[in-house]
Order: C-alpha cells, then sequence, then structure tokens
C-alpha cells in the first residue's frame, strides 16, 4: 500500500467509525448472508458481540496500518482461528465483497474511486496475509 492509500483508508475509517457498529454489523452481515447463506452457519444465533469484534478488529489493523509488518503475526493468528471455524480461501473474497458495499453504503459521497482503491488494495493484502497463514495453519 502507498502511504496515500493508508492515508485515505484512516480517514474514511475515522468518517465510519461515527456510525453504531449494530448498524455496521448487520449492513455487513445481512449482506455477506444473502450473498452467501452457506457461510451463515459459521455464525452464533445472536450475532451483537460479532458487530463489535467487526468493528474492534478493522479498527485494529486500520491504526496499525503504517505497521502492518508488525501486525502480521496477529492477523495470521486470527486467520488460523478462522480455519478452526470452517472459513476457506474463497470465503475472503465473499467478505472482501461485503466489507467493500458496506463501506461504500456507509461513506456515501465520501466513497471516492481512490478510496474505493485503496480498500480494495489493503483488503487485498489482508486477505493474501490470512489465505496463506490459513493454508499452514495445524490441521485439527
Amino acid at each position: 500500500m502507498t502511504q496515500e492509500q493508508i492515508k485515505l483508508v484512516k480517514q474514511s475509517w475515522k468518517l465510519f467509525r461515527n456510525i453504531d457498529p449494530a448498524i455496521v454489523g448487520d449492513l455487513f452481515y445481512s449482506k455477506l448472508f444473502a450473498d452467501h447463506p452457506s457461510v451463515k452457519k459459521m455464525f452464533p444465533k445472536d450475532m451483537s458481540q460479532q458487530y463489535n469484534k467487526l468493528i474492534d478488529m478493522i479498527t485494529i489493523i486500520v491504526i496499525r496500518l503504517d505497521q502492518l509488518e508488525q501486525l502480521t503475526g496477529d492477523i495470521a493468528a486470527m486467520a488460523q482461528r478462522h480455519t478452526g471455524y470452517g472459513v476457506k480461501p474463497e470465503h475472503y473474497t465473499a467478505v472482501g465483497e461485503s466489507l467493500l458495499w458496506t463501506l461504500e453504503k456507509g461513506l456515501g459521497k465520501d466513497w471516492t474511486p481512490e478510496v474505493k482503491e485503496a480498500w480494495e488494495t489493503c483488503y487485498g493484502l489482508l486477505a493474501s496475509i490470512m489465505i496463506t497463514a490459513s493454508a499452514e495453519a495445524p490441521a485439527a
């Protein structure tokens, strides 16, 4: 990621953080489950804690985006935990599509082509780290 892309992701997430996590989480997971109903079984019936986990995870990553190499171990560990829940490499595409859609809806006029490209680059990088770590996860 370029420094400009990092700046755009951080600025846009700061705007996005003003939205209630329950609304963001509901929008994100509703989109994910509507487009990919088979993944719903990987999640709890009560999603309220999941909404906060999603927002907290993205916030931590965005805050530390300029030191991503220091975060790689944490991202890899998260990916390995997700493998235990049944997450497969193709699920990262579904999550990315839902995340970008949710960001677009939440940011409205602030979702510019440059912001979209920055988020696509950011998510692509994170998904790549997670997919690689998932492949290295020990068999259960």
